[in-house]
């Protein structure tokens, strides 16, 4: 018998995890404490159990695409076609609506989960591509002239400076459907997770670029290449490629042994930087997108 409810204790988020991290093996997963510090009341988690085992996972929150939901459906191989992905769907368009949400938005990873995604009426909107690359021995970059490069474990009081004149400037330079609507706070708790792992190039205390890493807990040999930006001024004079190569020194000299990037397939410019530094490509990721509510032929809770 197949029980859905909220996730609320540890053991919930850890099962939750343990779903995702089954799945998607090869990407960094939360921790627990990462999930609880952006609980709202406007986020729901969800676990689907099966005979006291919990075989799937749900995820309804704010987009970081303005004025979208974000949902999320994971369901083991061994549980899927018995209607448990469609009922944890349910649920989460109809929290979804009750917060006000006109449209709701996902991620897949295969063409099968796209035709399941469009029988329910979702639309394909864009794709991502994985960009992979093993780190050996890095060479740390030499010190530029004009700018120096820091961690933000070195200067942290330039992270707040660094979304004001990095991120806010670049974001529109994704290849989204519409520029993401990331706050402060969420830059803060969000787009970093080891201050000695993110790096910024700084003019005094201008802050002119970031770039670095999200370490991975559960799997601390590889790690994903957090958000680049340079702002547009210092472009084509190596920033980000600096940047870029002193998260791989640090990689390297911590044990790392790859990294991974998620790039929309439009934005040229970051995948082209990739390639020159030996990046080679993965897995695609589909997103899509459909308005609320879903028609869904089953009710929550049971």
């Amino acid at each position: 018998m197949t029980a859905i409810r909220p996730v609320c204790t540890d053991a919930d988020y850890e099962g939750w995890r343990e779903v995702l991290v089954a799945i998607h093996p090869q990407e960094r997963c939360p921790s627990v404490a990462e999930l609880r510090d952006v609980e709202a009341p406007k986020r729901l988690l969800l676990i689907a159990k099966l005979d006291g085992k919990v075989v799937g996972t749900g995820l309804s929150d704010r987009s970081v695409l303005a004025d979208r939901a974000l949902v999320m459906v994971r369901v083991l191989p061994d549980a899927r076609r018995q209607g448990i992905g469609s009922e944890l769907l349910h649920a989460l368009s109809h929290h979804a609506v009750a917060q006000g949400y006109e449209i709701a938005t996902a991620g897949l990873d295969d063409e099968g989960s796209l035709a399941f995604a469009q029988r329910l009426g979702f639309v394909e909107t864009r794709r991502e591509v994985e960009q992979v690359r093993r780190v050996v021995a890095e060479s740390w970059p030499e010190s530029a002239r004009l700018y120096d490069i820091v961690s933000v474990a070195e200067r942290p009081e330039l992270w707040a400076k660094a979304y004001e004149q990095v991120a806010l400037p670049t974001f529109s330079d994704m290849d989204v459907p519409v520029w993401p609507a990331v706050s402060g706070e969420e830059w803060a708790e969000l787009w970093i997770n080891d201050p000695e792992a993110m790096f910024m190039a700084v003019v005094c205390d201008e802050v002119i670029g970031v770039a670095g890493l999200l370490v991975d807990a559960d799997r601390p040999e590889r790690a994903e290449v957090a958000y680049t930006g340079v702002r547009q001024e210092w472009r084509r004079r190596g920033v980000a490629s600096n940047l870029k190569r002193t998260s791989m020194a640090w990689a390297a000299d911590r044990g790392i042994t790859e990294i991974y990037s998620w790039t929309q397939q439009g934005n040229e410019n970051v995948r082209a930087l990739n390639e020159r530094l030996g990046f080679t490509y993965g897995a695609i990721s589909i997103k899509v997108q459909a308005t609320l509510p879903l028609h869904l032929p089953c009710a929550w809770p049971r």
